[in-house]
């Protein structure tokens, strides 16, 4: 696999990530730190990021850097981000328990 096909895979790949969140180019740009510009120019595969950029993104959407590189199916992405949804909210939840069980517990 030649670096362009790489480039092109880590592109498609943060701009999935991010539209399944529902967030705007923004939302990621201040959830990892990184300028909106630049950001764009990445998800379109015209810039590549240095490491610690790629680790600001990969913790903004909680996933290890690798899966930022991974090619899988449609399918399995859509798998995948039904899960990580149902994880966080799952998350959200516990923390709002509890948050209420030491309120009023």
């Amino acid at each position: 696999m030649d670096g362009q096909k790489i480039r092109q895979i880590l592109a498609y790949n943060i701009k999935s990530f991010r539209e399944h969140r529902l967030w705007s180019q923004a939302d990621l740009a201040a959830n990892s730190d990184i300028s909106i510009p630049f950001l764009s120019e990445i998800e379109r595969g015209n810039k590549w990021p240095f490491p610690d950029t790629l680790s600001k993104i990969a913790t903004a959407f909680n996933v290890q850097i690798h899966e930022l590189f991974q090619e899988i199916s449609k399918s399995e992405k859509e798998h995948k981000y039904t899960a990580m949804v149902i994880n966080e909210v799952l998350a959200a939840q516990k923390a709002a328990i509890a948050n209420i069980s030491k309120k009023y517990l």
